[in-house]
């Protein structure tokens, strides 16, 4: 039951009664139909779709080919370069006109845009990531009225910042002699990633609506928690509402409690302390339900509702400790005052064209999320900021969101405009999130401290002391100081790291120190078996590509005719150590391949035996390590990658093996270096488990050749090893490759795990090599 409240106002307000005409609700009028575009420079109008963006209606009105098809990437970037109009007309009533507010929203403007109402300019929009709200009462006319938005390339808008800087800056993936990504505040991955094509979007990607209201309107709601224990759980909720002039008199109700305030013009703050007595906690996947409790709010002006609406509430408490010991500086986070061990992935976006992404497709993918036992996506900070239904998933499904703020790979202008564009960007942001259960942490960039210091950028762009002094500089105030001082003003009970990762993966000891993105599997010369040995104290980012199956290939492919070699598999490989990795690894545990069928499903083992390698390796050094998260979970285009679940969401094998492996207690069976075969059992869950291990010798064909059964008991959130035995005893005499070990562990007669090792190679093996046992 929920009980105990205080309200409050933050506001000094004068009692003035005040007859405001509240006869309707607040209403909202969708801009979303009969919308028009052309090139600036043309007299031809086609239909448009909004939300979308200027390849997509061109690719409708069939003016280009399928964007995502062969090589027709570079066949379609001439529309970059170009001026984009859109346009659309819509009517008001003499009634509607008269009502107090009126406001034009724009949930999202890709990415420099003028806007014109009725041919007067009302706004000049320069981010992706913003909200656009504007008064527009006394520009509309009644009857109809016309809405115009032109939009000017990234390039175009900042040819002349870029000549002027002075040196050039890091620019991510992007390509060209004009790099406008650092600029821009644009989804980075759109100019280029080695994952994704260069397709640099512009239009109205997010919905645009009026908003009809009268007296006051409901801004922003945040419940911002005090205490909370078992016993209660404490919150003050901010309520901040928009009045429509000095002198409304308004009741607020909060649950069943009330409270009569009177506004002023603008933005009035309230606050309602209250408590949940004996609440039930939101638990992460894996630990138990993600209980929400909906907490209504309603604003009444003159006896009628004016605006309502009920938000969420997730009680729980997540920290991040970072602490210094023994061994060098933890990473851990603490949900509900325990250690959790993070197991989940990095998202990328869902599409090139992210604002026209299904609804369904979200749904799709956090179920899989949940299905594979993951209890945390990391939001990388080369997309977006996701939709609302992406959070709204994951506080359903207890998946814990590790946030980004949208800085990768690249160094940033320090410029006044700049800052203050990303100040009113990372307030948007803050504000519209803060308040989702599932939201554990904020992240200032992705990788730019690693690169600053270990890429080379002040030699290959050859910076002097003074231009690197100033890059620097500007690095600092935007990463350790303006957003810093946001979440602290907006968010101050979140955590918050300035970058990920911490320690540069290319030095042993950086391993012990932080988050750690590992990529010396790809990137560099290490195999497989490194994965055991370099484990960092969070690991943020790892991967191994693979191809998607032949029927995502045939969506963009012929596949029949397809080589490696061809034009439109070279334009789908975006990494710059292309097919290499994969062939040699593949070759190396799985043999030579017979057809391009063979490579593909080839590439795929290979891949998941990599992420098998490094989820046990990481899994089993829980004590010291906080957590994993692969690269990367989904693809924003079909095409080879590090994805376990491609663009139309065919799952990979990896993602089974990825299932299997992050199940609450699993079995780890391995050799050691002196030639010993040892079995542990790993346990996330937050009881002590009784369990049962079963040990066999199977030849290939399935005949057991000797069992022996082990009772263990594995304490919560631990691993123990539970036998060890020298290869040589285990074997008897019996060929490596014509036997295999198998470990079921089994919980209350249930079969938890089974796991299966083997003695030699894939490819080397005389039967069918099993890289999951049971899901």
């Amino acid at each position: 039951m929920i009980t105990r409240f205080k309200l409050s106002v933050i506001t000094v307000v004068v009692l003035v009664m005040t007859g405001c005409q509240t006869d309707m609700l607040k209403s909202r009028m969708d801009l979303s139909d009969n919308w028009q575009f052309k090139a600036i420079d043309s007299t031809e109008w086609y239909k448009a779709s909004v939300p979308g963006v200027v390849q997509t209606d061109l690719y409708t009105n069939q003016i280009i080919p399928d964007p995502l098809y062969g090589a027709n990437e570079d066949a379609i970037l001439w529309i970059e370069d170009n001026l984009w109009e859109y346009k659309t007309s819509f009517s008001l009533t003499a009634k509607q006109k008269k009502l107090e507010k009126i406001d034009l929203v724009f949930d999202g403007l890709d990415t420099y845009a003028e806007v014109f109402l009725n041919g007067k300019p009302i706004l000049e929009a320069n981010n992706m990531f913003r909200k656009w709200r504007l008064d527009i009462k006394d520009s509309l006319l009644e009857g109809d009225n016309e809405l115009r938005v032109v939009f000017t390339p990234p390039i175009t808008e900042n040819k002349e910042r870029i000549k002027n800087l002075g040196y050039k800056l890091p620019a991510g993936a992007e390509t060209g002699e004009w790099q406008a990504s650092p600029f821009t505040r644009k989804a980075p991955y759109q100019f280029g990633w080695d994952f994704a094509p260069r397709m640099v979007t512009m239009g109205i990607w997010k919905p645009v609506y009026l908003e009809l209201w009268e007296g006051a309107r409901i801004e922003d709601i945040w419940f911002n928690p005090i205490n909370i224990n078992e016993q209660e759980a404490g919150y003050t909720a901010y309520i901040t509402i928009h009045g429509a002039k000095s002198g409304t008199s308004c009741n607020v109700k909060v649950l069943d409690q009330e409270l009569d305030v009177v506004l002023k013009a603008g933005f009035n703050r309230i606050a309602v302390d209250f408590t949940i007595d004996s609440p039930e906690l939101w638990w992460p996947n894996g630990w138990g339900e993600a209980f929400l409790y909906d907490i209504p709010v309603q604003l009444e002006v003159g006896g009628t509702i004016a605006d309502s609406t009920s938000q969420r509430l997730g009680v729980r408490t997540i920290e991040l400790e970072q602490i210094a010991d023994s061994t060098g500086r933890s990473f851990d986070f603490i949900v509900n005052g325990k250690k959790l061990f993070v197991k989940g992935a990095n998202w990328s976006p869902l599409s090139m064209f992210p604002g026209q992404v299904d609804d369904s497709v979200y749904i799709n993918r956090i179920n899989a999320v949940k299905d594979a036992n993951m209890n945390m996506l990391r939001v990388w900070g080369g997309g977006t900021y996701e939709k609302d239904i992406f959070y709204d998933l994951c506080d359903e499904h207890g998946i814990l969101v590790w946030q980004d703020f949208m800085f990768a790979n690249s160094m940033y202008p320090g410029d006044d405009d700049f800052v203050e564009n990303v100040w009113e960007e990372v307030v948007h942001q803050v504000k519209r999130l803060r308040w989702h259960a599932s939201l554990a942490h904020w992240n200032g960039n992705n990788e730019i401290t690693v690169a600053w210091y270990n890429w080379g950028w002040q030699k290959a762009f050859g910076y002097s002391p003074e231009d690197s002094a100033k890059i620097w500089q500007s690095y600092q105030d935007l990463f350790r100081m303006e957003i810093p001082e946001m979440i602290y003003r907006y968010d101050p009970n979140r955590s918050y790291t300035t970058t990920s990762p911490q320690s540069n993966w290319g030095t042993p000891e950086n391993f012990n120190y932080g988050s750690m993105h590992y990529w010396g599997v790809w990137h560099g010369p290490d195999t497989f078996d490194d994965f055991k040995d370099n484990i960092g104290r969070f690991n943020a980012e790892y991967g191994f590509q693979s191809f998607p199956m032949l029927e995502t290939m045939n969506t963009y492919a012929d596949v029949a005719n397809l080589t490696l070699e061809s034009s439109s598999e070279m334009t789908h490989q975006k990494s710059y150590v292309g097919n290499k990795k994969i062939i040699e690894e593949g070759e190396k545990y799985f043999g030579k391949v017979t057809d391009f069928a063979d490579f593909v499903n080839k590439s795929q083992l290979t891949q998941a035996l990599a992420y098998k390698k490094a989820i046990e390796a990481h899994r089993m050094d829980k004590v010291r390590c906080g957590g994993t998260l692969f690269w990367q979970l989904n693809d924003c285009w079909p095409g080879p990658s590090w994805s376990v679940i491609d663009y139309y969401g065919r799952k990979k094998v990896a993602f089974d093996v990825i299932k299997d492996r992050y199940k609450p207690v699993i079995v780890v069976m391995a050799n050691d270096d002196n030639d010993n075969f040892i079995i542990s059992i790993i346990n996330d869950s937050l009881e002590t488990v009784d369990a049962k291990l079963l040990i066999e010798l199977h030849k290939a064909d399935d005949d057991r050749l000797w069992v022996t059964e082990k009772l263990i008991q594995v304490e919560a959130n631990a691993v123990q090893k539970v036998y060890r035995s020298d290869i040589g005893k285990i074997l008897d005499g019996m060929f490596k490759d014509l036997v295999y070990l198998k470990a079921t562990a089994i919980i209350n007669d249930q079969i938890v795990d089974i796991e299966k090792a083997y003695f030699v190679e894939p490819k080397d093996y005389n039967g069918d090599y099993d890289l999951v046992g049971i899901n």
